[in-house]
C-alpha cells in the first residue's frame, strides 16, 4: 500500500518588512561591533565619527524594531523573520544603551 503525502495548504507568505527588519538589525549590530573594536584599538578614545555611527545604528535598530512589531501583528505572514528582526534590533538597542551607560560612569 502506498503511503500518502500530507500537504498543508496555507496562504501565508514572507513579509518584506520583516526581512528589512532583520537586515537593519544585522547592520546595526555589525556597525556597533566595528565601532567598539575600533575604539578598543584606539586605546578607548572614540572619534566623533564613531559616535555618529552609534547614533545611526540606534536609529536603524529603532526603525527595524518598529517594522518587526508591525509585521508580527499581521497573521498573514510567517513568524520567523518578524521575531528574528525584533530580537536583533532589541539586542542592538540594548548594546547602545550599555555603551551609553558605560560612558557615563567613566
Amino acid at each position: 500500500m502506498k503511503k500518502r503525502k500530507n500537504f498543508i495548504f496555507t496562504n501565508k507568505k514572507k513579509s518584506s518588512r520583516a526581512v528589512m527588519a532583520v537586515i537593519l538589525g544585522v547592520i546595526s549590530l555589525a556597525s556597533l561591533g566595528i565601532v567598539v573594536f575600533l575604539s578598543y584599538l584606539n586605546d578607548g578614545s572614540a572619534l566623533i565619527s564613531y559616535g555618529f555611527t552609534g547614533l545611526l545604528a540606534a536609529v536603524f535598530s529603532l526603525i527595524g524594531l518598529i517594522l518587526g512589531v508591525v509585521t508580527i501583528q499581521n497573521r498573514d505572514y510567517y513568524r520567523f523573520f518578524p521575531v528574528m528582526g525584533i530580537l536583533l534590533n532589541f539586542l542592538a538597542l540594548a548594546l547602545v544603551s550599555l555603551i551609553l551607560y558605560a560612558g557615563t560612569n567613566a
